[in-house]
């Protein structure tokens, strides 16, 4: 398991181990990964590049050096929505990535962000045992892709003006959702959307191209959103607003790699689940208090606002998605189940 004492032990030796590794029989194998949030170090800055550096240095330590990694922030490798792409064709190793991101390219990744669909954390990590997780799990590698950290994040809205808590205060509205169906949500409830990466957000409220945006907590801190925002909705204690936000790779890659070292890279990425949604919750509690630092009002969900938000869901996003494909469909079944 990762350890506190590996947590300081990395810390101290990340910088010389992302890049180089400690082997010298042989050359290291260099996995490049690729994300599009604010860069930091191992014990600074955003949970999820902070992930990303710990799964490289710990995979580098646990392979004795035979498998090095470079960090790659703020899309500066591969830009945002290119990624997921990039990876199916063996083109980038590793990505912590908006798994809906990909749902132009391939729909059924947008049960990640599904409104309503997942509610808790303990809910979206129990998809990972259950048969949901074993179907997703398994139309991924299909097409390409391994599964290596789940990643849940809950979310809320950044406002240039009044907060949007309830759908009937999204109408009218220019708003960005995260994902065709969280789209089809806001449109029902009666605003216009915008769709763009959560990277973008900033210039778009900034410019007035939106008035709002729904992102994760740790976005909404991240990309520094209280600078253009009067208004913030927390998730933090409830939310309809889940996304999953893996860190995975490329199959091509992962497959050309020997066992040993495929086992050191599903074990570490495992056991940095908890870092992850430790991570996410934090930010969820701290969200509110950088809002409120700066002038902005924080409203919050309850559990009856958050079925307001899945009853419009399940008669438009729920459907249409369900309709998409037979994976999508059975997805949907599955992800049901683990709700209920």
């Amino acid at each position: 398991m990762i350890t506190r004492r590996h947590l300081i032990a990395t810390a101290v030796a990340a910088p010389a181990i992302l890049r180089f590794g400690t082997g010298t029989a042989h050359a290291a194998t260099t996995l490049k990964i690729s994300h599009q949030f604010p860069g930091g170090t191992v014990d600074k800055g955003d949970f999820r590049d902070r992930l990303c550096r710990m799964f490289a240095a710990e995979v580098s330590k646990r392979s004795n050096g035979d498998i090095a990694a470079e960090i790659y922030p703020n899309s500066s490798l591969i830009k945002t929505n290119a990624q997921f792409s990039a990876m199916r064709k063996g083109a980038l190793d590793i990505s912590l990535y908006p798994m809906p991101y990909a749902g132009g390219e391939l729909p059924e990744t947008n049960i990640g962000l599904m409104p309503g669909l997942v509610t808790t954390y303990d809910q979206g990590l129990r998809w990972k045992k259950e048969p949901v997780g074993k179907a997703l799990i398994d139309f991924l590698a299909d097409k390409g892709i391994i599964l290596l950290t789940w990643v849940w994040q809950a979310g809320g809205v950044a406002s240039r003006s009044k907060p949007i808590v309830a759908p009937e205060d999204a109408k009218g509205m220019k708003v960005r959702g995260g994902s065709r169906e969280m789209d089809m949500v806001l449109q029902t409830a009666g605003a216009s959307v915008l769709s763009v990466p959560s990277n973008e957000i900033y210039a778009a409220m900034q410019t007035g191209a939106c008035d709002a945006g729904i992102t994760s907590s740790t976005s909404l801190i991240s990309f520094r959103l209280e600078e253009v925002a009067k208004s913030l909705t927390s998730g933090a204690g409830a939310s309809y607003w889940f996304m999953l936000e893996p860190l995975m790779m490329s199959k091509a890659i992962f497959d050309k790699l020997p066992k040993n070292q495929q086992d050191v890279l599903l074990t570490v990425g495992a056991e940095l689940e908890a870092f992850g949604r430790k991570g996410a919750q934090d930010d969820d509690v701290e969200v509110a208090k950088v809002y409120e630092k700066a002038g902005a009002k924080v409203s919050v969900l309850d559990a009856a606002i958050v079925g307001k938000w899945r009853d419009i869901a399940r008669d438009t996003a729920w459907k249409d998605y369900g309709a998409k494909t037979a994976t999508a469909a059975n997805l949907l079944k599955l992800a049901t189940d683990v709700a209920a």
